[in-house]
């Protein structure tokens, strides 16, 4: 009855043991809730032991094996339909995903890998029903790249960048193939890293081939996202390994702070200036009829048409005799009475007939 016992109870004793190993060894791992399903379906990812809080990509892969990895990078891979996660405290996650075909045939995995920090991958079987299957293609036997020379970035910036345009350089970098089999049409992938951040990889494939014993020269397009500035790093890594890093400073865009700088001035001074042009259309005007009529005009004294006492008829003057007393108030306001003519004016030299006979 012992014996029996036991042999119930040592299936589970080899689980529990084989999943303390797991653990304690660190790797992450990669559970799915199905071993296979057409396109459109979907599927539950589940991991264990990876980094905690850390951002992971799910991607469906065709010509892919877990032992030799993903062949031919993320080509390989369903891009558009792939899903993003980020692991919990205990560095586990669970995430569902669609079902979509690779663009390569299978054999498929479904490839889970690292975004930030320290990479990691791991990979599950995975069949897609219905997608083509295809044998993996022949390894190249010892073909190897190394870098033989000091790497460079190449090209300078331009009035445009100077305004908040993309910066852009070409890496250039020496390879020789130190192996002994022939490496055609490489896939580099080109990284740029600012400040604490993980590098963010872009492929490109080079056209050539690279000989057993021969080195080649390698130029690559560097292109930083528009507005960038400040201390970048250029890295260069072919298949796992990081061939190459290159520092890149790139000054701030100083053109975009002066148009702001400009149009916080010359905006307000033309707002101004359609301000008072505006003030300057409807505020009132003039009567300028009433003007020309004469209606605001001050009255004025009439000019004195008498003439001067004392003037003779020749042209000569006569000579004046001390004026009287009372002359002198008759004269003043025979100048301030305007409805007096020459005439009628009283006058020193017409004979009064008051008193008279």
């Amino acid at each position: 009855m012992l014996v029996a016992l036991l042999l119930c109870l040592l299936p589970a004793l080899l689980l529990l043991g084989s999943t303390g190993a797991r653990a304690a060894d660190g790797r992450p791992a990669v559970t799915l809730s199905k071993k296979e399903a057409g396109k459109g379906g979907e599927i539950t990812v589940k991991g264990s032991g990876w980094r905690a809080d850390t951002l992971l990509m799910l991607l469906i892969c065709g010509q892919s094996t877990p032992d030799k990895g993903v062949i031919g990078g993320t080509n390989s891979c369903a891009n558009a339909d792939g899903r993003a996660v980020t692991t919990d405290k205990t560095g586990a996650f669970s995430k569902k995903m669609p079902v979509a075909e690779p663009p390569k045939p299978c054999p498929c995995v479904v490839h889970v890998v690292t975004v930030t920090g320290e990479q990691a991958v791991a990979d599950a079987v995975f069949t897609v029903a219905g997608h083509p299957t295809a044998p993996l293609p022949r390894p190249t036997d010892g073909g190897k790249l190394a870098v033989l020379a000091t790497t460079r970035l190449e090209g300078d910036g331009s009035l445009l960048t100077w305004f908040g345009a993309p910066a852009s350089r070409r890496l250039v970098v020496t390879v020789g193939n130190l192996g002994s089999a022939p490496v055609t049409d490489p896939v580099f992938e080109v990284g740029t890293a600012h400040g604490v951040y993980a590098p963010q990889w872009e492929e490109h494939q080079w056209r050539g081939t690279v000989a057993p014993g021969r080195k080649a020269q390698i130029k690559l397009p560097v292109e930083l996202a528009a507005g960038a500035h400040g201390d970048y790093q250029v890295s260069l890594r072919y298949g796992t390994k990081v061939l190459a890093e290159q520092p890149w400073g790139v000054g701030r865009p100083w053109g975009v702070t002066l148009f702001w700088i400009l149009l916080c001035v010359v905006v307000p001074a033309a707002v101004f200036r359609i301000g008072m042009a505006i003030v300057d259309k409807v505020r009132p005007r003039p009567d300028r009829a009433g003007t020309r009529s004469g209606r605001h005009r001050h009255p004025q004294a009439p000019e004195a048409t008498a003439k001067p006492p004392g003037l003779r008829r020749g042209g000569g003057t006569a000579p004046q005799a001390p004026p009287a007393e009372g002359a002198t108030a008759t004269a003043t306001t025979t100048a301030a009475l305007p409805w007096f003519t020459p005439d009628s004016a009283p006058s020193e030299n017409r004979p009064t007939t008051k008193g008279h006979s």
